[in-house]
């Protein structure tokens, strides 16, 4: 599902990636301008769009709209977020030496339009803090539906605690950073 939503998009700046980075990017190697197609596709991509919509939500925490896409796939699992980051970052990379084109090396090269690194400490440890207390799990909320024969805990356990990650998250990448 990631990767089709990764993919896939609606409109011409999906449709029309090769012709609009190219008419922009006239002097890079071939291997360069697939490499700005493939960006420039994912970021208008279904799942592009998702992580832009809420990024400005989760900017103050230090967090990207690719991280954001990790976010919204991690409420099946926590563990989901590590894949789909590897999905995000391996989506359209050409691979010509191993060694240079990492999703780690991607990742660490990763940078925020304003220039500042996505990946530093303090995005780190606010990750961390978001998901030690954020209620990011479907299942734990559907068997406390289940139990409580309601939808009003659920539906508490699920703002409060994603409440006070955001809180204590946001807290710590503005200490931090």
């Amino acid at each position: 599902v990631l990767w089709f939503l990764a993919s896939y998009g609606p409109g011409n700046n999906f449709k029309d990636a090769e012709s609009i980075v190219k008419s922009n990017n006239t002097e890079l190697a071939a291997n360069e301008l697939d490499n700005k197609i493939a960006a420039h596709k994912l970021e208008h991509s279904y799942i592009g769009i998702i992580g832009k919509t809420i990024e400005p939500v989760i900017r103050p925490l230090g967090y990207d709209w690719k991280i954001g896409i990790g976010l919204v796939a991690s409420f099946a699992a926590r563990e989901v977020f590590v894949g789909t980051l590897a999905t995000i970052y391996s989506v359209g990379s050409a691979v010509e030496d191993e060694d240079d084109n990492t999703i780690k090396k991607r990742m660490a090269a990763e940078v925020h339009s304003n220039g500042e690194k996505v990946f530093t400490l303090a995005s780190g440890i606010s990750l961390l803090l978001f998901y030690a207390f954020a209620m990011q799990c479907m299942s734990t909320l559907a068997i406390v539906k289940r139990e409580t024969n309601s939808w009003k805990w659920p539906i508490i356990q699920l703002v409060s605690m994603s409440t006070i990650a955001y809180i204590f998250a946001f807290i710590a990448f503005q200490f931090l950073k």
